[in-house]
């Protein structure tokens, strides 16, 4: 338990206040220098900005925060950008992508015009439609998972037209009564021993749930233990899990967009059993969060910021 708690400092502490993020938030500034580097690179690359934006948001939490003096966070595969040495022949390794995207004569892997002139050529040489960027996203990152956080990023920037998207919410609305304490890594029985990978938020039936943050809504359905849920995939890297729902909204469905605020569901007691089984429990949100890194996902503990979103609330 000491470990947990040293992790969930460390969380804390890289914060900012609005985001359930482990980076740092970016201010409106740098977000401002982040839209007119991709809509440069857009102009002369033709690929839509939000592509590039959502490459960009993807390393940015798999990366370290971008060094001092970059606006960008992506790192290349030095192999990718300069291409086959002598150790590997063309035929394995081609020539390299790095190419000069601000006009110094220079292919410079840390400047940031460079870096997106480079990937905007890249997806290019595949096409530009949608499908051909997923083919494009796949040869470089070869992860399924990876293609499709990318894929839904860019559709969140496409629909609200920025990055500087810094709103959360409280995933019920302040004026039901509803309490909750932290219960993630609670030991489990039913249905076998486990830990509790998440927070439960006790309320009526019925109460609405709503989203939490912007992004996808990723699944859609029964689970044996979680009953009707619904899993929303946020432009951190970080799935949203809301379980045990009464019911969803009549017209929410995969691959819908998302914002704060959004009623996705209502307060139930459905799971352990098959369809339709309810009232094993007190009605209740089960409500999980679980970061991806590029290689794995894991549970975190979404109490402290469900005590944010609580305040941030109207």
């Amino acid at each position: 338990m000491k470990g947990t708690a040293l992790v969930t400092g460390i969380l804390i502490a890289a914060l900012s206040f609005s985001t359930g993020s482990v980076h740092a938030q970016p201010d409106e500034r740098e977000s401002n220098e982040r839209m007119a580097l991709y809509k440069k690179t857009s102009a002369v690359t033709d690929i839509p900005w939000e592509y590039l934006a959502a490459v960009d948001q993807y390393e940015r939490q798999v990366h370290d925060d971008p060094d001092e003096g970059r606006v960008t966070a992506i790192e290349f595969d030095p192999l990718f950008w300069s291409g086959s040495t002598d150790a590997f022949p063309p035929a394995i390794s081609p020539e390299g992508w790095g190419s000069d995207g601000n006009g110094d004569q220079k292919a410079d892997i840390q400047n940031d015009e460079d870096v997106l002139w480079s990937l905007g050529r890249y997806l290019k040489s595949f096409g530009t439609t949608e499908d051909d960027i997923k083919i494009a996203l796949f040869q470089y990152y070869k992860r399924d998972l990876t293609v499709q956080t990318i894929m839904h990023s860019a559709e969140v920037f496409r629909k609200f037209k920025t990055v500087h998207l810094t709103n959360r919410d409280f995933p019920l609305p302040k004026q039901y009564n509803y309490s909750y304490r932290s219960t993630w890594g609670d030991a489990r029985g039913f249905g076998g021993r486990r830990i509790h990978e998440g927070t439960d938020i006790f309320a009526g039936y019925g109460v609405p749930v709503k989203s939490t943050t912007y992004g996808v809504v990723e699944m859609k359905g029964w689970n044996t233990y979680g009953g009707w849920r619904i899993g929303i995939r946020d432009i951190y890297n970080i799935y949203h899990y809301y379980a045990h729902l009464q019911n969803f909204s009549e017209d929410i469905k995969v691959g819908d967009v998302v914002q704060p605020g959004d009623v996705i569901g209502a307060v139930g007691a459905s799971g352990y059993g098959p369809p339709g089984t309810s009232g094993k429990f007190p009605p209740h949100l089960h409500y999980g969060m679980y970061q991806d890194n590029g290689k794995n996902e894991w549970s975190f503990d979404p109490y402290p910021f469900l005590k944010r979103w609580e305040r941030m609330a109207e």
